[in-house]
């Protein structure tokens, strides 16, 4: 058997989601992960979307269940049925051959896994089915501007960097760091005019912990007296981030058009150091899902 590397799982109370973060076979199973974000949205309803970053997998999932038509070859593996049951998210795969291994064994013996139950085994040209059992989860999007100077520093290290610590204290796990190039006609920018976008899942006991230690480690460690951060809690920006994160792209914002935007969403924006970083780092939020956008100049 060729285990997941990892597997975790958060949730959107508000809407009613579940996103599902796979780290295919060994961390290295590319064609796998490519193979289940083709398959996964076309055989099960319940997957709203699907994404790969290397041998990562990433689908949104709607709560509830649904009856798989699973043939050979065509529709070979899905998403039986998301749920939370407590403090605990279930999820139920089902598949032929293959996809029924990666369904239940492998998938079984991934990091993050709390326990597994195997209704049926797979492998052959046999069906094979089994629910996941994963910690409950919720997503936590911080962005990140300003913690450079023109002397010393670097954005996306220091935030990289953040995020590693902070899985490595086990405080959360680090899913995601996002490059956004903002409006390059800033004058304020440093030299490039990037922030970032960090995606982490963390338990709700931990959550504010968390966010008090991203703002202790910022605090000692920018070169920056304008540094600040912008948090999001939950799997789908609003809109009206995304529009304001374009904007962010093409234009200079005023401080009080973050500041009504974040507002009217309940994004909270918090100086670290100073007042400026929040304009990028609410713009970081927009683009936290989508890495290869992100990094695109707009003029």
């Amino acid at each position: 058997m060729s285990p997941y590397q990892k597997i975790v799982a958060v949730h959107d109370e508000k809407l009613s989601q579940i996103e599902v973060h796979e780290y295919h076979a060994r961390g290295k199973c590319v064609g796998g992960a490519a193979w289940e974000t083709y398959h996964y949205p076309r055989v099960s309803p319940l997957v709203l979307e699907a994404r790969r970053e290397g041998p990562k997998n990433i689908f949104r999932v709607k709560t509830g269940s649904t009856n798989l038509h699973l043939v050979p070859g065509i529709a070979g593996a899905g998403i039986e049925q998301a749920c939370v049951d407590g403090e605990e998210i279930k999820l139920t795969y089902a598949g032929l051959a293959g996809g029924g291994i990666a369904a239940t064994i492998c998938r079984g013996l991934a990091s993050g896994v709390k326990r597994i139950e195997i209704k049926e085994r797979g492998g052959g040209n046999q069906l094979g089915r089994a629910t996941l059992i994963l910690p409950l989860k919720h997503r936590l999007v911080v962005g990140i501007d300003d913690t450079d100077s023109p002397s010393g520093g670097a954005t996306w290290s220091l935030s990289n960097e953040l995020g590693y610590f902070l899985e490595k204290h086990r405080q959360a796990d680090y899913l995601n760091h996002t490059i956004v190039q903002l409006y390059t006609g800033n004058p304020w920018k440093t030299t490039n005019g990037v922030s970032i976008a960090l995606t982490f899942a963390v338990l709700p006991q931990k959550k504010e912990k968390l966010i008090q230690i991203i703002k202790r480690q910022l605090r000692q460690n920018s070169q920056s007296s304008e540094t600040a951060i912008a948090l999001f809690d939950g799997i789908k920006p609003p809109d009206s981030i995304k529009v304001f994160a374009l904007h962010a792209k093409t234009r200079l914002i005023e401080m009080e058009e973050a500041q009504t935007t974040a507002r009217g969403e309940n994004v909270s924006l918090v100086p670290i150091t100073g007042q400026r970083g929040v304009i990028g780092a609410l713009a970081a939020i927009g683009y936290a899902d989508e890495p290869d956008e992100a990094v695109k100049i707009i003029k």
